[in-house]
């Protein structure tokens, strides 16, 4: 299995009045291509801070991150921001929804921010509802959603520039377990049937069960945990 993200010697400062705190140093790891991949670790180990440097959401402080072969930090700014909009998808525990925008609204943003117009991005954006069971759902608010729903408003939004990698924090993190289960088994089906590489930040043994492969982010490192 040939790797979609390679990431080598990768590390992350953040500045202080005095000096920097280092959140971690030297990573070194890879995922292969149509992976389901689970990061866990205590709160403030920095894995929310890893997936923004995979998603180039973030800079690092050293090391390199290549996607599909690219070298992600070597772009320009508005080519590295061109590969994050169409490649990488973004799915996180608080839904990030627009309150005051529609189901579909909140969906057609990323085609728009790639440069599609609305008719492209509302034919775009229904159908990604569909695929999350929301077809019914177009033109509600995030208020009148249930969690559960609008976390399948969020996982449309992220896939629907179907993107190769798609990155998850928690996503199960704000919702009841059994609203949970079902997100993670809309995720497992959408990863199969899209060809994605998945990589899910959890906290959750139960959510890591699904994982093929996992690792633990502690003491300013990621080591892989043997599955049985």
């Amino acid at each position: 299995m040939s790797s979609l993200l390679v990431v080598r010697n990768l590390g992350k400062d953040y500045p202080l009045a005095r000096g920097v705190y280092p959140v971690f140093h030297g990573l070194d790891f890879e995922v292969g291509r149509g992976e389901f991949a689970g990061i866990m670790g205590a709160s403030g180990v920095g894995k929310s801070t890893l997936l923004n440097l995979l998603g180039a959401v973030d800079r690092p402080t050293e090391g390199r991150v290549f996607l599909d072969g690219q070298d992600v930090f070597a772009l320009p700014p508005v080519e590295r921001a061109r590969l994050r909009n169409r490649q990488v998808g973004f799915v996180f525990q608080f839904f990030h929804l627009l309150p005051e925008f529609t189901a579909l609204e909140n969906v057609c943003f990323p085609v728009l921010i790639g440069g599609g117009g609305w008719p492209e991005a509302r034919t775009r954006a229904r159908r990604a509802l569909e695929d999350v069971l929301l077809g019914d759902k177009t033109d509600m608010r995030p208020s009148q959603l249930s969690g559960g729903e609008q976390q399948r408003v969020a996982i449309a939004r992220a896939l629907v520039n179907e993107p190769r990698l798609l990155l998850a924090d928690e996503p199960t993190g704000n919702l009841d377990w059994q609203t949970g289960e079902r997100i993670i088994g809309l995720l497992l089906d959408l990863h199969a049937r899209r060809g994605l590489t998945s990589i899910i930040v959890t906290h959750n043994e139960k959510v890591a069960a699904h994982c093929r492969r996992l690792f633990l982010m502690e003491a300013g490192g990621l080591k892989p945990i043997p599955r049985p």
